[in-house]
């Protein structure tokens, strides 16, 4: 088997990722419930990350714009849940991540966050992609349900034409049938094929959209299941949502990690890295 060639390496906020960084990690709760709850959340995810000597990125969602009953809690909105990312990223030091919907938003956004997500359901809109690739700010793409991996040569074209560099590309699982999403892990050495840092999201490809009716299921069972074979297949990091009681999660806790858990899901993604890297 041939040796896995790095990546370029990426740099968000203070932490970069890909190239010879052998693993990073991507987590937060789905959504700001509170400030509180973003503070405590960040803190305790990050000194999990320090332990390890794991690079650190903070993620949570200042609006679920894509949630699935009107009735559903979305977040703060934008004012107030930057605000609340940016007082993260000031007191604990971490670069934060949150997803942005319309292109009208991306200017406050960049003014706050690390690093700007761009949403499955949102990765082929051509505006908004220009709007955050002109941004200057660093760029999750997170791959559609409904695209298959060397799409995303498309989306990066239009990325990259707006000027974007620092871009990282996250796997989140493809659409089967009703409900069901599927992981195909060729999809990652395939995506890094493409130079920029592959991430592996463990929470959301656990996800049954749409599963419970008024909002998506989930068994996060399987999350550390999928993290071990997403490391196996050479990601450059895990993205995964993560709360410290998932059953009172305001937002996708049936696919989020109870923050306990992530200690030794750690241990065990660092060993799987190490092997598949040397």
């Amino acid at each position: 088997m041939n040796r896995m060639q790095p990546t370029r390496e990426i740099q968000i906020g203070s932490v970069r990722v890909g190239g010879n960084i052998p693993f990073a990690l991507i987590a937060g709760p789905d959504v700001i419930e509170s400030e509180a709850g973003a503070l405590r959340h960040a803190e305790l995810i990050s000194r999990v990350a320090r332990r390890y000597g794991v690079p650190y990125v903070f993620k949570c969602s200042y609006d679920k714009a894509n949630r699935t009953s009107i009735k559903s809690y979305r977040g703060p909105g934008l004012k107030k849940g930057l605000a609340i990312l940016k007082k993260v990223r000031k007191e604990l030091g971490v670069p934060v991540l949150s997803d942005v919907h319309e292109v009208a938003q991306v200017k406050a956004a960049a003014e706050v966050l690390d690093c700007i997500q761009i949403p499955a359901f949102l990765s082929r809109q051509t505006d908004l992609l220009i709007a955050i690739g002109k941004s200057g700010r660093a760029i999750n793409l997170k791959k559609g349900q409904f695209l298959a991996p060397w799409d995303v040569g498309n989306v990066l074209e239009k990325l990259k034409s707006a000027g974007a560099k620092q871009i990282i590309l996250t796997e989140r699982g493809t659409t089967f049938g009703y409900n069901m999403l599927v992981n195909d892990m060729t999809a990652l050495p395939i995506m890094r094929k493409y130079g920029y840092p592959v991430f592996f999201d463990a929470g959301h490809s656990t996800q049954r959209p749409g599963g419970l009716g008024s909002s998506s299921g989930g068994n996060r069972a399987y999350i550390p299941v999928l993290a071990r074979a997403g490391t196996a297949a050479g990601c450059d990091g895990v993205f995964v949502e993560v709360h410290e009681n998932p059953a009172k999660a305001l937002c996708d806790g049936p696919s989020s990690l109870p923050l306990k858990e992530l200690p030794h899901l750690i241990e065990q993604l660092l060993e799987i890295s190490e092997a598949v890297r040397s």
